[in-house]
């Protein structure tokens, strides 16, 4: 019987089959209500007045302490650490030895010596083992994220994690404030008062104008949240649930959950020993209309994914001479693709139709079936690309994906075709039901494709936030 994640690759003898089999099931955003209105009103609020994100849920907190921080952090980022100082914040992608991306989430420069890692579980993971085996002087507190079905058990966290978002939230914010925006600059931390508390705050957005994140002991997390409720009331504040949550990306332009590159390769074997069969890498589910017999193929790195553009070669870091010998040769293009309208009205007109005749379901508004999603875009026969996050916008009134395509296919207007479906009816995913694969065409945009957030987002203020 297996005991860690190499064992099992081993016994299962393919990795692909391995991971698109997964019994897992979809990704879920756990314990936060699915709507609180509807989750088409919810999406339009980020756009046109204000919303509250609960984060508390979904992700991993790993905190590092101690001397070596800095050092184990450093030498596991593609970022550079050369001006990032105590109340800061960036984001944090690590790639393996040989460039391949990991995941990604934000570091939190919280004091000295002290750092929280705050996303989803492959870079928590990675940081966690380089911790305990590297030989640094640090201490590490891995607080996981909520259980996906907690089956009516109670939920506890270290923290709540709430966002303020949308074109009126400086407005909550200030009224929140007494009257007054607090001074945080853009991705730098601070406090702010809340219900008479003194609360830690990152600025940041995610919806297309300036807000904040703010957290605290979970405890706490009621009173907070009901008074930033009360206080948004004249602004049209709109607390947002899960179903919709998730979706804010399709927007801003993050794809949120790449294979982690972690299953091949002799200078990751110790890496796949040391990670438990519970783990995340080891039950992740892969879906979509690509199939490659090589794990190799669905990898990516910083280029495919838009965080070249924070990669800092001054500094040592794990992967560096690979991502080196990657410059000037990698001629992929993150994009984002826009669905033919047509052809999304026949996938949903099918559910009518006899069992085996219809097209994989798209669910709304999220329609990702596996915890990583890789659907093939092409030219003719050939490969052009990948879709991997889909869902549908209602501010946009679209369905929209996330991905990659050949340097040649990126140019905005381009007209490709998105494989939607898996191949023989289907894998034998819990999330799959028996269906056939179908096109859809799409049209490659700009990412982020909203111009509310490619304008007043993209351009001020997430650059700083990758520095």
């Amino acid at each position: 019987m297996a005991k860690n994640l190499e064992e099992k690759i081993k016994e299962s003898g393919e990795i692909v089959s391995m991971m698109r089999n997964s019994q897992i099931g979809a990704y879920v955003y756990p314990v936060v209500a699915p709507e609180f209105t509807n989750w088409r009103d919810e999406q339009g609020a980020w756009r046109d007045t204000c919303v509250l994100f609960d984060q508390s849920h979904h992700m991993v907190n790993l905190f590092v302490e101690g001397p070596d921080t800095v050092k184990l952090l450093s030498y596991l980022s593609t970022n550079s650490f050369k001006n990032f100082n105590v109340d800061q914040a960036k984001q944090f992608a690590p790639v393996t030895p040989y460039g391949h991306v990991i995941g990604d989430g934000i570091l939190f420069y919280l004091a000295e010596n002290s750092m929280v890692y705050v996303g989803r579980n492959p870079a928590a993971n990675w940081i966690e083992f380089h911790a305990k085996t590297g030989g640094y002087n640090v201490k590490t507190t891995y607080d996981d994220r909520s259980p996906s079905r907690p089956m009516g058990k109670p939920v506890t966290r270290s923290f709540y994690r709430y966002q303020i978002q949308g074109p009126k939230a400086q407005d909550v914010i200030k009224k929140l404030n007494g009257g007054t925006m607090p001074d945080i600059k853009f991705f730098r931390m601070g406090y702010i008062t809340i219900a008479g508390r003194k609360v830690r705050a990152l600025r940041h957005g995610m919806a297309g104008a300036p807000g904040l994140e703010v957290w605290g002991p979970y405890a706490e997390g009621d009173d907070i949240r009901n008074a930033i409720l009360e206080a948004g009331k004249e602004f049209g504040i709109v607390p947002v649930g899960s179903r919709a949550y998730a979706t804010n990306t399709l927007e801003s332009g993050w794809i949120p959950s790449p294979v982690p590159a972690i299953y091949t390769g002799d200078k990751l074997k110790a890496y796949r020993e040391w990670l438990p069969l519970s783990s995340y890498e080891a039950n992740a589910a892969l879906g979509g209309s690509f199939v490659s017999k090589n794990i190799e193929d669905y990898y990516t790195t910083p280029y495919e994914l838009g965080y070249n553009t924070f990669t800092k070669f001054d500094h040592d870091f794990i992967g560096s001479d690979a991502l080196k010998a990657m410059e000037g040769k990698n001629k992929r293009k993150k994009v984002t693709f826009a669905w033919e309208n047509k052809d999304v009205e026949r996938i949903w007109a099918s559910q009518l139709a006899p069992a085996g005749e219809n097209y994989k379901f798209i669910d709304l508004p999220l329609s990702n079936y596996a915890s990583s999603s890789y659907d093939a875009v092409m030219n003719g026969g050939k490969v052009a690309g990948a879709s991997m996050f889909s869902g549908y916008s209602y501010n946009e009134r679209k369905m929209l994906s996330l991905g990659w395509v050949e340097e040649e296919f990126s140019k905005p207007g381009t007209e490709l075709t998105l494989v939607w479906g898996e191949e023989n009816g289907g894998t034998k995913k819990t999330t799959v039901e028996r269906h056939k694969q179908t096109e859809v065409k799409v049209i490659v945009s700009p990412t982020p494709y909203s111009a509310v957030v490619r304008e007043g987002y993209e351009g001020k203020w997430r650059h700083q936030a990758a520095e």
